[in-house]
């Protein structure tokens, strides 16, 4: 088995964490093997936490979608006196006044491998914070589920950092969130006070399978390891007018919109000789997020005319070989395929994108201009 960050933390509690005040950036992922969580454990070993921050998503996972902000209530943290604190609300970054007092703030979140995932990057702006303030970061290490994939993606440019990307590498980039945090000390953070607490046992190129850990939702659209495959390539969805799956029991995985011509699509698609998968037709009506339909129970009979504007054609990936798969790869030629097929209905999604309102949301996901581009036909070829 592999031996996380968090499972060496609570073997060697008194070298990490002793007496010092802490402050946890942590969510529902952020479990042992056992499934405890992070902050029972160091309440048990006798922890003095005095702040608990939630990523995007909530503390325990409650909210679905980008922008969709939260406020933590504190109901739960009452008896033990920690405050909690939202960074993706009011701020995504702590305030000096939250992190008053505290000698150390432990990061345990579980990642997924791919840039615009956002929890790095709110680890980030913890660290901003943390050198300025002279507070030190203790990173807990976790499994990469997709580090086993070749590098794939344009490198992000300087000019298209936010917060889904804030540092130059690609989208799919092969590292873990304490390699992550490595990266960010020597590049942006050269007086940070950084600990890495690293895994036993692992290597970037396991299964997350091989690892013998239990997967445990980091994020409600990432319901399950086979999600985490598709995602580093399909998240490009969410910059265009194709449905990502979200408000399917298969986020990711799915994807489609009324508009597209299957037969002629699928034709297309295959003429790109993409190996490792099999795209199956299979139409959805999304209960949230684009296209969402509607309760019949509740709304009354579907009328045609209804149907027809909430029904995605649709398709799900399937793969069927690993070591032949490209993530990045596949769903460029899904995008392309689909502007090619229905060229008068395909459309980029304008700003605003996770807090970016100038920025085209698909620039600043891809990381360069070269993806828009050749999705508009003025550029014939792409560097992955």
């Amino acid at each position: 088995m592999v031996i996380t960050g968090l499972m060496k933390l609570t073997q060697n509690f008194d070298k990490y964490v002793g007496k010092k005040n802490i402050a946890i950036l942590c969510h529902a992922a952020s479990v042992d093997e056992k499934l405890n969580h992070i902050v029972e454990i160091l309440l048990k070993k006798g922890a003095k936490i005095k702040a608990i921050f939630g990523p995007q998503h909530g503390l325990f996972g409650q909210t679905q979608d980008n922008m969709i902000e939260w406020e933590d209530k504190n109901e739960n943290s009452a008896q033990n006196a920690i405050k909690i604190y939202s960074l993706y609300g009011k701020t995504r970054t702590p305030t000096d006044k939250m992190l008053a007092g505290i000698d150390c703030l432990i990061v345990d979140l579980q990642d997924v491998g791919a840039r615009p995932y956002t929890y790095v990057w709110t680890m980030k702006e913890c660290a901003k914070v943390c050198e300025k303030l002279g507070i030190g970061i203790l990173v807990l290490d976790r499994p990469n589920p997709i580090g086993f994939f070749d590098e794939e993606g344009a490198v992000l440019q300087n000019k298209y950092f936010s917060f889904v990307g804030g540092a130059q590498i690609k989208m799919l980039h092969k590292k873990t969130i304490g390699q992550i945090a490595k990266l960010l000390k020597n590049d942006y953070f050269k007086n940070l006070n950084l600990t890495v607490v690293e895994m036993e046992n692992y290597d970037i190129n396991m299964k997350f399978e091989e690892t013998k850990l239990p997967w445990v939702i980091p994020s409600p659209n990432m319901p399950t390891v086979d999600t985490a495959l598709v995602y580093s390539g399909q998240v490009l969805l969410e910059t265009t007018n194709i449905s990502e799956g979200r408000g399917t029991c298969k986020p990711f995985e799915f994807f489609g919109a009324p508009f597209i011509k299957p037969k002629e699509f699928l034709e297309t698609f295959n003429s790109f000789n993409i190996e490792g998968c099999v795209l199956r037709r299979h139409d959805f009506i999304p209960t949230f997020n684009k296209y969402s339909g509607f309760d019949n129970r509740v709304c009354g009979k579907t009328d045609e005319k209804t149907a027809q504007k909430h029904n995605c054609i649709g398709f799900q990936i399937h793969i069927t070989d690993l070591a032949k798969f490209k993530p990045i790869k596949t769903s460029v030629a899904i995008l392309k395929s689909v502007a090619l097929t229905s060229p008068k209905d395909f459309a980029l999604n304008p700003p605003p994108y996770e807090y970016e309102y100038e920025n085209m949301p698909m620039d600043i996901v891809w990381g360069d201009e070269t993806l828009r581009e050749y999705l508009s036909g003025t550029e014939n070829k792409i560097i992955i």
